[in-house]
């Protein structure tokens, strides 16, 4: 995934002059996870711009730019990190186009890894994605694979409103796909069904997907065949494809890592409730994190859904 993004990055860089990058260490060391390796380098100091380490001077920087005519694509070095900038995103950023009567739009990308299974220390693995959910005026899009992250990415800074593209830690070095060189967009908005099936339906997203299609596998060896969706954006939701599933399946599991009070998860059986009442079979289960802050890393496997809890609840709604 750190390979695709990077190439994103590059023919964005070089199809439109717009388009700049910039964040803590971005230029020089090619970022924490070296997602911008070699970009200075290549395009020059500005375009790819290492700022100071301040969260909220780098978005409110970028909505400045992006409001004049720049695509600025900005880096948080972890989704933790974001808290620093909620102003900017929320009461600036998300609400330009509704405050000025849309005679502005704010095409901002800003990128930030999230999500457990690496290690990392407090506020580093954090889960924030459903604050921005509730944020009116922000796209939220979540990749799970190298091939999506490419394209989404080059759609994301093509969009002519703001995106926060959030990048799952885990997978951005754990699995290896075959992307093309050349240049792809892959809509926002629209969800992915991975895994075709008509018992149930699991939902997830970003790093929960490997996590869903594995216990989707365990679940086959049991005669149980689930349908996994990767909602691949989660703001705007692709209710079409939930709810064409769930119609199908009559069952549904939903997973993700984040603490489960507000969540995605929670927002997806209300709309399920909403629009297929009467085709369920069994009441929506979710499977998530806990409501806690993210625990510290010896601790940390009892927090994030692995392929056991979500075999698990697959058998209770078969079960109902």
């Amino acid at each position: 995934m750190v390979e695709a993004l990077n190439s994103a990055l590059a023919l964005e860089l070089e199809r439109d002059p717009r388009v700049v990058i910039l964040g803590e260490d971005v230029g020089k060391n090619g970022g924490v996870f070296r997602v911008t390796d070699g970009l200075m380098a290549r395009f020059g100091e500005k375009r790819v711009i290492d700022t100071p380490l301040a969260e909220s001077g780098i978005v409110g920087t970028s909505i400045g730019m992006a409001i004049y005519g720049l695509r600025p694509v900005a880096e948080i070095q972890f989704a933790g990190f974001l808290y620093l900038a909620m102003n900017q995103i929320a009461s600036q950023a998300s609400r330009m186009r509704f405050r000025s009567g849309g005679v502005f739009t704010v095409p901002l990308v800003i990128r930030a890894p999230y999500g457990g299974g690496v290690r990392t220390p407090e506020l580093h693995s954090d889960s924030l994605e459903a604050l921005f959910l509730h944020t009116p005026g922000i796209k939220v899009v979540i990749p799970s694979s190298p091939y999506d992250a490419k394209g989404l990415l080059a759609a994301a800074i093509e969009d002519p409103d703001p995106v926060l593209f959030l990048e799952p830690m885990k997978l951005y070095r754990s699995v290896r796909q075959e992307v093309p060189e050349e240049r792809y967009t892959i809509p926002l908005g629209k969800a992915a069904v991975v895994r075709e099936g008509q018992d149930v339906t699991v939902v997830a997203y970003g790093q929960m997907v490997p996590v869903a299609l594995e216990a989707a596998r365990q679940a086959a060896g049991e005669g149980i065949e689930a349908e996994v969706v990767d909602l691949r954006t989660i703001s705007p939701l692709d209710e079409e494809t939930i709810a064409a599933s769930v119609e199908k399946t009559g069952r549904l599991v939903t997973v993700h890592e984040a603490p489960r009070a507000g969540g995605v998860a929670a927002e997806i059986a209300a709309v399920v409730n909403e629009r297929c009442f009467y085709s369920l079979h069994a009441s929506p289960v979710r499977v998530t994190g806990a409501d806690t802050p993210f625990p510290v890393p010896a601790v940390e496997d009892f927090y994030v859904p692995d392929a056991p809890r979500v075999l698990a609840a697959i058998r209770q709604v078969m079960s109902a």
